[in-house]
């Protein structure tokens, strides 16, 4: 009888403890709700003042992709892009993910621009080592719009994957390569969908060939260059790794005036030979890009990451059989303190085997877009390599 009475204080005890508990989660859901709900109304409020800054300037440039907000407010691990009426909003994926978190921000958001829900799409970003996965499918539509970028027009999946087909960040350095393209053969090596080859067949590029692992990548830049009216017969798409379409290329003596190198940070394959880490393997690249590149006039390279640590190893990249600094200053390359600097200028130029590089500077500054300038981090870096 005793046992039986005790049996029973106990279910009783238990039975209370699981209501506190649950009592517990629901003040701290409460609790919860309200946090986010203030930070909805600091982001809307964000990005509703930027809407208003940038719209107007961009619509008389045509282009239709910008950025609204990007983790300006430290506790909102958010990013916003407009997709002309189409918005896409992503987290930062931190140790205390909540699923509910990201839904509330995206609608409080999209109330505020009136824009639909069905038109909006949401993303998560991870940090860290991400193999290179830059095509890796989130879903399955395979729908596709076109938008603008000026005067040239762009395919835009806002469902499949974490990136949508056109990265807006590098729209001032597509119009750079634009610029300068004119009567040049151009390389686009990690071409993604294609879209610097397709300014540069738009600023009159004699040739563009762009390379590219992926399959998926390949077609796109495929359709992007028939949207914008451009042939394929002088305008080349090759599938293959980076590193053996280079060899590939000074077998047969292929020589191009100006090219653009924008690598993930990691890539990963079943066959090893073909792993990539860019702050380990970008001096291999550089000096075999470099290899390609004409000496007879100022060829040009754009590299660019946007891996946040990254830091260019020119020591490392100019020893060879002639290193060292030309002109008038002798010294090797590891000793020239105008080359240790990641953001070094070389004015007199430095030797990557019997290849003199006339000059690298950075010229980040110049290639990030208005509407991608944070205090907090630079959405990427690039430099400028003469050769």
């Amino acid at each position: 009888m005793n046992q039986k009475k005790y049996l029973n204080h106990e279910k009783i005890l238990n039975e209370e403890k699981i209501s506190n508990q649950k009592k517990y989660l629901n003040q701290a859901k409460c609790l919860n709700n309200e946090k986010y709900l203030n930070q909805a109304q600091m982001l809307s409020n964000k990005v509703v003042k930027r809407y208003k800054h940038l719209y107007k300037r961009y619509a008389k440039q045509n282009i239709d992709i910008f950025r609204l907000y990007d983790w300006d407010i430290p506790e909102i691990r958010a990013v916003v892009d407009w997709y002309a009426g189409h918005l896409v909003i992503a987290e930062y994926v931190s140790k205390k993910f909540d699923s509910a978190w990201l839904p509330i921000m995206a609608e409080a958001v999209a109330q505020s621009l009136g824009v639909d829900m069905t038109n909006v799409h949401l993303k998560e970003r991870h940090s860290g080592y991400q193999d290179g996965k830059r095509y890796e499918r989130t879903a399955y539509t395979d729908k596709k719009i076109v938008m603008s970028e000026r005067d040239l027009k762009f395919y835009i999946n806002l469902h499949d994957y974490v990136d949508t087909g056109l990265f807006s960040d590098h729209r001032n350095t597509r119009q750079m390569v634009r610029e300068m393209a004119a009567g040049k053969d151009f390389l686009n090596l990690y071409c993604y969908t294609g879209s610097f080859s397709c300014y540069a067949a738009k600023g009159g590029a004699n040739t563009t060939v762009s390379v590219d692992r992926s399959e998926t990548a390949i077609q796109w830049a495929k359709e992007n260059m028939e949207i914008n009216g451009i042939s394929t017969e002088t305008n080349k798409l090759i599938k293959a790794h980076t590193f053996d379409f280079l060899e590939k290329a000074k077998k047969k003596g292929q020589m191009f005036d100006l090219a653009v190198i924008d690598p993930p940070s990691f890539s990963s394959s079943r066959d090893s030979r073909h792993h990539f880490d860019i702050a380990q393997d970008h001096p291999a690249l550089l000096k075999a890009v470099v290899e390609l590149m004409r000496k007879d006039s100022d060829s040009t390279i754009f590299f660019s990451t946007n891996h946040q640590d990254f830091e260019l190893n020119l020591d490392e990249l100019c020893i060879g059989k002639n290193s060292g600094v030309a002109g008038k200053n002798h010294s090797s390359a590891g000793d020239s303190s105008a080359v240790k600097n990641s953001g070094a200028e070389v004015e007199d130029g430095v030797f990557i085997d019997d290849v003199c590089i006339k000059d690298i500077r950075e010229i980040t500054p110049m290639t990030i877009p208005e509407d991608y300038k944070t205090p907090k981090k630079k959405i990427h870096r690039c430099w400028q390599i003469i050769v």
